[in-house]
């Protein structure tokens, strides 16, 4: 196993210090390699389980997500666990937390200069603590304490295992899951909150069995090679909202695309690209198939985010373009009153043909780190 850790973007000075992970082996390797950091950068412990779902979740992974399956066994051992007494929980490291808003948005080969597909996304969410978030959703004024803002200490994590597809990933707060991905086949995913409008309080659930909303992306960056992969793997798996119901852009190579969403009663939807540029922000696509209406305090401005990505989108694009399509929605450009602080904490492009994913991260207002490419 080879293991290496680097600082790429920020200083203690700036809102974020972004690592760089890289982790080659085996899956169980990778894992224990993930679990030892998690527990250094976000001072990760594992929490006791319900031991028929715990035992429930290790035979589903074993099943269903074998790579997944593995590292868990790494993490177990990281924490001198014996892995099969089911007696704790040794994944899903964190859940999203309410209200992040994001704009992404995948332009085909053909509707790109390069004539390779290009997926540009911004990460928006709070540049606050987890304790002052939650005065504020609960009414009150935040504390100013000690606690690092939760979007702080990002990673990009690259995993390069024996027995799998190598993976780019960046994620916020959880190196078993991701917020963007893609892996050395060109398949790549990024996940939004799903519905601004009426996604309330997050699901207080425990870890089930199945995939967690946070897990899913890095699932099917594990398992499949394509997006029409992608589908059927999504159909034939188990699936639960840890924390605010999300809904995922998954695109590859071809050109193929399409956005996955689930409604509040489990149903599945499936809204293909069809050729052409496919957005996603914050609101069920498979709910507004005509005009979308006004925005209001709670939407986070996601019906003004889509036609206008929409319409920066409708023409034929360079990577340039689809920078300058992203950064015309981001939340230090659109000058919107939302009732909290939000940022777009970095901006993701992924060339899908030349299996890389492009990066530059928010280190404070008007400022951001160069951009970063990383090669899957």
């Amino acid at each position: 196993m080879a293991v290496q850790k680097d600082i790429i973007a920020g200083t203690n000075a700036d809102f974020m210090i972004v690592r760089e992970l890289t982790v080659s082996g085996e899956q169980e390797e990778i894992g224990r390699a993930l679990a030892e950091e998690a527990a250094r950068s976000y001072g990760w412990r594992p929490v006791p389980a319900d031991r028929r779902t715990a035992r429930a979740r290790r035979l589903w992974f074993e099943r269903n997500w074998p790579q997944h399956h593995e590292r868990m066994r790494g993490a177990a051992l990281a924490l001198g666990l014996d892995f099969e007494a089911d007696e704790y929980y040794v994944d899903g490291l964190s859940g999203v937390p309410n209200g992040s808003a994001c704009s992404a948005t995948f332009l085909p080969p053909g509707a790109t200069e390069e004539g390779r597909g290009l997926l540009g996304r911004n990460y928006d969410f709070f540049t606050t603590s987890a304790a002052d978030l939650f005065a504020m959703l609960s009414g009150g004024q935040p504390t100013g304490g000690s606690e690092p803002p939760m979007a702080s200490r990002p990673f990009v994590v690259r995993s390069k295992p024996t027995d799998g597809p190598a993976t780019t990933l960046i994620t916020m707060d959880t190196l078993d899951g991701c917020m963007d991905g893609i892996n050395e086949h060109g398949l790549a995913v990024v996940l939004l909150i799903a519905d601004a409008e009426t996604a309330g309080e997050p699901v207080a659930a425990g870890p089930q069995v199945g995939l967690s909303s946070i897990q899913l992306p890095r699932f099917v960056l594990d398992t499949c090679a394509t997006a029409e992969e992608a589908r059927a793997a999504l159909l034939g798996a188990k699936q639960y909202d840890l924390g605010t119901p999300l809904h995922y852009l998954i695109a590859d190579a071809s050109g193929d695309c399409f956005v996955w969403e689930r409604d509040a009663g489990g149903d599945e939807h499936i809204t293909d690209g069809d050729g052409g540029a496919l957005c996603v922000t914050n609101h069920l696509l498979h709910k507004h198939s005509g005009e979308l209406p006004a925005d209001n305090a709670e939407t986070m401005l996601t019906y003004e985010r889509h036609r206008r990505l929409s319409k920066e989108t409708e023409a034929r694009l360079s990577g340039a373009g689809v920078r300058a399509a992203v950064d015309a929605v981001n939340f230090d450009a659109v000058g919107a009153d939302v009732p909290y602080p939000i940022r777009t904490l970095w901006r993701s492009v992924f060339d899908l043909g030349e299996r890389t994913l492009s990066a530059r991260f928010y280190l404070a207002d008007d400022r951001y780190s160069d951009e970063l490419t990383f090669t899957c």
